[in-house]
């Protein structure tokens, strides 16, 4: 069990380092920066890396909401649901606290939105909590059925984090702009707490909705798509 919650830890901790890095380290810069689809591609990679990586000691969930549609599911424990979060969530805190002392390391350096997520105010267009609900919920029962259906017995093997990795690239495409992308409670909470925004007082909606919309996919997976096979 140690070394399935390390592996969780590691690659929390690299989602969030690589993927809001790129946002923190990379996007902001006029000549070199990577821009919204450079940061999504980076959100990807970690994930498509790290399953290849460490997918294979802990499944590679990296994410609390992915851990509760699969255990809805039935491809993954309940009790084991805790302990993921957890090391899910120390690895994110991990990686937002060695984000800070490199991007801190700058002349005159502001912290700003930290790529935290939010809506309102602190949605990148301004779009409204009912957007940021909805999305979120329905990019996280997209993201948990890929995921399911990548891993299924019928799936093509050894593909599943392209598949997965492509899928997150995606949904961040096309949610940066309403609320920087959470899909991911762990990857959240701790860059919320770093920025010099109320992202804090959001975070609940980035709980609630990702939850919401992984146990809504691992429904539609398993009631609608899966076979009897699984």
């Amino acid at each position: 069990m140690m070394k399935k919650l390390a592996a969780e830890f590691i690659g929390t901790f690299w989602l969030v380092f690589g993927g809001c890095g790129s946002a923190v380290l990379a996007a902001g810069f006029p000549e070199l920066g990577i821009g919204f689809v450079g940061v999504s591609l980076a959100f990807g990679l970690t994930v498509l890396t790290m399953a290849y990586a460490v997918g294979g000691i802990s499944g590679g969930h990296f994410n609390p909401a992915v851990s509760l549609g699969l255990a809805m599911a039935k491809r993954f424990s309940w009790r084991d649901l805790i302990p993921y979060w957890i090391a899910q969530v120390l690895g994110s805190f991990v990686a937002a606290g060695v984000l800070f002392v490199v991007a801190s390391g700058v002349a005159d350096f502001n912290a700003g939105g930290f790529a935290s997520n939010g809506y309102g105010e602190l949605s990148p267009g301004r779009f409204s909590m009912t957007s940021a609900l909805v999305i979120e919920i329905v990019l996280t029962a997209g993201f948990l059925i890929v995921i399911l259906g990548a891993t299924s017995a019928k799936a093509p093997a050894g593909f599943a984090p392209i598949a997965i990795g492509l899928a997150l690239t995606l949904i961040h495409l096309i949610s940066i702009p309403v609320t920087n992308t959470s899909v991911n409670p762990a990857r959240s909470t701790s860059v919320a707490f770093y920025a010099d925004t109320a992202a804090v007082p959001q975070l609940w909606l980035f709980w609630v909705a990702p939850l919401i919309g992984a146990a809504i996919g691992a429904l539609i997976w398993k009631f609608l798509l899966s076979t009897d096979e699984e």
